[in-house]
């Protein structure tokens, strides 16, 4: 509710000028809010621009998928890199590795092996497709597993060897095989879906 003051101006007369109540507090608690959406929706887009920004710089799809395996295997090199007392790193590290391999898988399951399937490489597509199975085993069993354990890091070998030859398969004759088969205008259109595919995971 407004309220109304009187005060004199110079000449001695009477003014009077409302304060605003409640409901301009709350216009301005609204507004406020609003603001703080608004800029809370801005930091995520930058935090997700920023995650992609990699992926998306290092050119076509098969290059930025390159990309994101070396990054995932420095994550890798930074785990085995610790020891059992370093549990609260190797947390840390794993739901960072976690996250790069489920926005990296999204990306090629929903683009990548889409397309290999419609260049004849359905069984291709599908064995990598399954072998993605197999990444999120190894994930689940890392994270239900003591970090202290020094099964652990035999484990987190073993997954890093696996990936690897998965990695290797998808970057000598794959991925080189299906840009190849592509027009250039194909290959852009991929690249394109891939990012926008990370960006809402990132």
């Amino acid at each position: 509710m407004a309220t109304t003051t009187a005060t004199r101006d110079r000449n001695g007369r009477f003014t009077g000028s409302k304060k605003a109540g409640n409901g301009g507090n709350l216009g301005m608690i609204a507004g406020a809010a609003a603001g703080g959406a608004a800029l809370g929706l801005l930091a995520l887009l930058g935090r997700k621009a920023a995650v992609q920004a990699p992926t998306a710089l290092a050119g076509n799809w098969d290059e930025a998928l390159a990309t994101e395996h070396a990054a995932v295997l420095k994550v890798f090199d930074a785990l085995e890199a610790t020891d059992e007392k370093a549990t609260v790193r190797r947390n840390m590290l794993l739901a960072h590795l976690k996250h790069a391999l489920t926005k990296h898988a999204i990306e090629e399951e929903n683009v990548i092996y889409p397309a290999l399937r419609e260049a004849g490489q359905r069984e291709a597509a599908d064995a990598l497709n399954k072998e993605h199975g197999y990444v999120k085993q190894y994930l689940y069993e890392l994270e239900n597993m003591p970090t202290a354990s020094p099964d652990w890091i035999m484990k987190l070998r073993r997954f890093r060897a696996d990936i690897e030859k998965h990695m290797r398969e998808e970057e000598s004759h794959l991925f080189p095989m299906l840009r190849a088969q592509l027009s250039e205008d194909r290959n852009k259109a991929l690249t394109l879906a891939m990012n926008k595919e990370g960006f809402k995971v990132a």
